[in-house]
């Protein structure tokens, strides 16, 4: 069946642009699953392998300090040495890392081995868009952008149904096996794509990756430990010590270096720093909730893993199929209306569920505040991600692909680094509300700041 894009300029699919969108989506597909499936496996884990709340803040963050900070490296190598080559290291490494997790004997080694496994990740995402960038134009691009956003967006809020599935039936370790699939499928449909010369000589910013890495993971420790041993601990403290200045030395080195892996000169662009902005306040957000009532419905409310997974499907089925629709409007309109409206619709989903109390009754404390929130995220994802990318020049889609995507984890680890304080030693109703009330915030705070920043594109004649 042909895939129809829509909008004046658009036509059907040519062959090469049905591979690149499969490409694209399948590529990023493994990190947005893994990223979501593995907050609904988190209990098993602590179950099998101990260390309670901070063992499950450490199996998320680690991920995410390594995919946030190398994912800016992995933009310079995908417009340094082209899209295909680095998806394919990518995926090779990212299958690799994902037996590494499978196997790991314990806590301490599961973490390490997804750190590794967010390394490889990094690699994986910027190059995936900057496909889409490189072979589609105008609308169509914008309802390309919108295909992509559904499918791996719902692959974000479909992790928890997969990840319950697999750990109520084969065991947690299988949620990491299961990649293997999807990216044997993935290199096959890799090695078809022809793609042009990229240029030679590339400078790869070593000294920012490193800054990034210790600024970066420095605070995240301390925001996580600090909740077992205080903040006047030497090892929390030493790491806000280090960890701060190396983020400013980072900024600096990247100000500097004539091939720096953030260059800074893309913020001078309005859509893409206030939609990084945005970003920040609506993926933090994101990150928080989902960590939150996917350890609420299983640890308070009582529910085994699939059904905490089968909780937030429908969001899934809203981005399924209106994530193409808001993609298409936001090419036709403009983003604007949407990046204001969507995240306050979203945050007023989530205020919803302070309704929530003991003894929990999902279908009317829950339901329709999931319904709410999945409406006002289809309505902001697809026109956000394109509002970005289309403020700059389509040889920056890497690097700006890239940047945009390391503020979404980094704001996402830092918001489950925030866990602990938000919600208190221990996840309970109050605790439960909190974490609601701070989402809320979060995603309205999205909406303002996109609503007085944001700014249309000229429209096409």
């Amino acid at each position: 069946m042909a895939f129809h894009l829509g909008g004046e300029s658009a036509g059907t699919l040519t062959p090469q642009q049905r591979l690149v969108l499969g490409i694209a989506v399948l590529a990023s597909l493994v990190t947005f699953l893994d990223g979501a499936i593995i907050n609904v496996a988190l209990p098993a884990m602590v179950r099998d392998l101990g260390g309670g709340l901070s063992l499950q803040q450490w199996v998320v963050d680690a991920y995410l300090i390594t995919l946030g900070a190398l994912m800016l490296v992995a933009g310079s190598l995908s417009d340094a040495f082209g899209r295909k080559r680095i998806l394919r290291l990518g995926l090779l490494g990212f299958g690799v890392t994902s037996v590494l997790c499978a196997l790991a004997p314990s806590g301490t080694v599961l973490i390490l081995a997804r750190g590794l496994q967010g390394a490889a990740g990094a690699l994986l995402v910027p190059g995936s868009l900057a496909l889409i960038l490189s072979f589609f134009s105008g609308p169509a691009q914008a309802k390309a952008i919108g295909a992509w956003t559904g499918w791996t967006g719902g692959a974000f809020i479909a992790g928890p149904l997969v990840g319950g599935l697999l750990v109520d039936t084969v065991g947690w370790r299988w949620i990491f096996g299961i990649n293997v699939l999807p990216i044997a499928l993935t290199l096959v449909l890799l090695a078809r794509l022809e793609e042009p010369p990229q240029p030679e000589g590339a400078r790869i910013d070593v000294p920012g990756a490193l800054l990034a890495c210790v600024g970066l993971g420095g605070p995240v420790y301390a925001l996580i430990e600090q909740g077992k041993v205080g903040w006047t601990h030497p090892t929390v403290w030493m790491s806000l010590a280090i960890g701060v200045p190396a983020f400013v030395a980072f900024l600096v080195q990247e100000q500097r270096s004539s091939h720096p892996m953030m260059p800074l000169g893309l913020f001078r662009e309005r859509n893409f720093w206030v939609g990084n902005l945005a970003t920040t306040a609506i993926y933090g957000a994101l990150s928080l909730g989902m960590f939150v009532i996917t350890l609420f419905l299983q640890e308070v409310g009582g529910f085994r893993a699939t059904t905490a997974g089968l909780a937030l499907m429908p969001t899934t089925v809203i981005m399924l199929l209106l994530s193409s629709v808001f993609g298409g409007l936001a090419g036709r309109f403009g983003p604007r209306l949407f990046m204001a409206v969507g995240p306050c619709v979203a945050g007023c989903g989530y205020l919803l569920m302070l309704k929530v109390r003991e003894p929990l009754d999902f279908w009317t404390q829950m339901l329709p505040g999931v319904g709410v929130f999945g409406l006002g995220l289809t309505m902001t994802v697809a026109p956000l991600t394109a509002a970005v990318l289309g403020s700059i020049r389509s040889e920056q889609a890497g690097i700006g692909s890239a940047i945009n995507n390391a503020v979404a984890r980094v704001a996402g680890l830092i918001a489950i680094a925030l866990t602990g304080l938000i919600v208190g030693p221990r996840l309970d109703v109050a605790g439960f509300h909190r974490a609601m009330l701070t989402t809320a915030v979060l995603l309205i705070l999205g909406g303002v700041i996109s609503a007085v920043g944001i700014r249309n594109p000229p429209r096409r004649a």
